[in-house]
This record gives structure tokens, sequence and C-alpha cells, in this order.
């Protein structure tokens, strides 16, 4: 998957709501890690709901935008959400 500048810069600037430290330091290293760690950008709430519910992982209980609380689950600010899963 292509990342584009707005996914890395969301995720350099945002990866210690995941990991106790920072991961990576530069947009490279940020395209090689999400690549490397199999990581996905989808278009809506929905889609963030979809995918958890794909990869088995238990959404029960969880209403609309209350994944986004997810540590996993980046909002890149224009609609679209990254999903890195540590």
């Amino acid at each position: 998957m292509q990342f584009d500048d707005d996914v890395l810069e969301c995720f350099l600037e945002n990866q210690l709501q995941l990991f106790p430290e920072k991961v990576v330091e530069t947009l490279e290293e940020a395209e090689d890690f999400l690549e490397d760690c199999m990581a996905v950008v989808v278009d809506s709430v929905e889609d963030v709901l979809a995918y958890f519910e794909e990869e088995g992982i238990d959404t029960e209980g969880v209403e609309g935008e209350e994944i986004l609380d997810a540590d996993e689950v980046f909002d890149i600010g224009d609609g679209r959400y990254l999903i890195v899963e540590g």
C-alpha cells in the first residue's frame, strides 16, 4: 500500500498514542514501518468498524465513533483513518 504524506505525517506526529516511545523519526522511516506492519487506510468510521470485525477483533458494544478511541486508529484529518496494529 502506498501512503501519502498526510498519512505519514499523521503517524509521525501521533505515534506515541500507540507506542510507549517513538518508533520512527522521519517520513521515510514512517513509510517503511507502516508497510512492514501492514497498516491500512480506510475512508470512514464504518470502514474502521468493518476492518476490526474482519480481523476478528471484538467490537461488541462499540457504537459509531467510539471505535476511533482505539489506540490503533489515527485520524488523518481529512475523513480517512490509519489503522496500525502494534
